[in-house]
């Protein structure tokens, strides 16, 4: 298995990932490739140190967490597996695309809520529609109950 450091990441917005956060190492792949596939070790396991970054602020690497869900492990590690293609080249810029893409989900801010309260017609709709529920399960019910 070999490890490596891939170049630093290009995400937009003025935001670059740098190398030292990255790391890569390449293992055996399942899928097409012959026989190729058990000789060569073609499939990319992208890790990015999301905990020890500094370059992104608090709270996207917050929702970045979020975001990775089961791909970021204990470790505070977000790890990648592209085994996609039967390239090592093109399975390496498919995850660090995926990344950047992550990267880029995580940078957008979610609107805030603004707590609204129900209108009289909704709720009148909604009492309208138990009580109908509630003819339907009396009538259903047998007299001796």
């Amino acid at each position: 298995m070999a490890e490596g450091r891939s170049a630093p990441l290009e995400i937009g917005q003025g935001i670059v990932i740098p190398a030292e956060d990255l790391s890569e190492s390449f293992v055996r792949a399942s899928g097409p490739g012959g026989q190729n596939v058990n000789k060569v070790a073609t499939a990319v396991q992208l890790r990015f140190q999301l905990h020890a970054n500094r370059t992104l602020p608090e709270d996207v690497k917050q929702r970045l967490g979020r975001l990775a869900g089961s791909r970021l492990t204990l470790s505070g590690e977000i790890l990648i597996q592209a085994d996609r293609f039967r390239t090592q080249e093109r399975n390496r810029q498919d995850a660090l695309e995926r990344l950047a893409a992550l990267v880029r989900k995580a940078l957008e801010r979610p609107k805030p809520r603004k707590a609204t309260r129900p209108t009289r017609g909704s709720k009148e709709r909604r009492l309208a529609s138990k009580k109908q529920r509630s003819a339907v399960k009396r009538l259903r019910s047998s007299a001796d109950d």
